[in-house]
């Protein structure tokens, strides 16, 4: 059996993290059997971050290898009859979450004033107390670290939430009234997709990508339907 290390989710979100959010979800489209773990801290993944599997003796690490090696090895369910374009147009919307909106998200989520507290208190609630005391304070600092590098971090906070809003736009006047992201099937992009806008949809964070998605209501209809039928519940953090 597969075993998917992961990061804890709130309330009916499997994870905080939308890369391990995904995974699950890719789990659940092809019906493969697995389990999940929460391990404190990623000492054993392979590229030292979660999520990562260990299947049949092998560890592998980065959502996007994970799945490929799954359907190495297992086969492609999901994006099978897929012609070129199409395939070409889920790896860019693939990018514009994994590598644009991404960003937006985790500046607001880590380090708008409005919503720091929050996410320390709820990530950081499992560890035992002496960790509990310093290592929020280190992740924080690492992870801005990231955010500088990346490039997102040098923007005004203005410019980094109207790159999520103008993502979010571009994402809702593709899906339109589609039933799944590429059309009347899910495909492997959806367990990006749904991990995303329900991460932005229905966890409590106080954000300019929340409030949108709330007028774009084939987002957020979008995010609750793929999520019932994944998880059988209502989204809920």
């Amino acid at each position: 059996m597969i075993t998917l290390c992961s990061l804890r989710g709130p309330g009916t979100l499997p994870s905080e993290s939308p890369f391990c959010f995904k995974l699950e979800n890719y789990l659940k489209l092809t019906k493969r059997d697995y389990r999940v773990v929460f391990p404190t801290l990623p000492t054993k993944a392979p590229k030292g971050k979660f999520p990562f599997i260990e299947d049949n003796g092998r560890m592998i690490g980065d959502s996007g290898f994970i799945i490929d090696y799954l359907k190495a090895t297992y086969g492609d369910s999901l994006d099978d009859g897929m012609s070129p374009v199409e395939q070409a147009t889920a790896l860019a919307f693939r990018r514009l979450f994994e590598e644009n909106l991404y960003w937006s998200m985790f500046y607001g989520r880590w380090f708008d004033d409005a919503n720091w507290p929050a996410t320390r208190r709820k990530t950081f609630a499992h560890l035992p107390l002496p960790l509990r005391l310093f290592i929020p304070a280190l992740v924080h600092r690492s992870l801005w670290k990231q955010v500088q590098g990346h490039g997102m971090g040098r923007h005004a906070p203005a410019e980094i939430y109207k790159i999520g809003l103008d993502d979010l736009r571009a994402v809702s006047a593709f899906l339109g009234d589609k039933p799944y992201f590429m059309g009347d099937r899910p495909r492997s992009i959806d367990a990006t997709a749904h991990a995303f806008l329900a991460l932005i949809s229905f966890r409590p964070v106080i954000l300019p990508t929340r409030a949108e998605i709330d007028k774009l209501t084939n987002l957020k209809a979008y995010a609750a339907r793929m999520h019932q039928a994944l998880f059988g519940v209502a989204p809920s953090a």
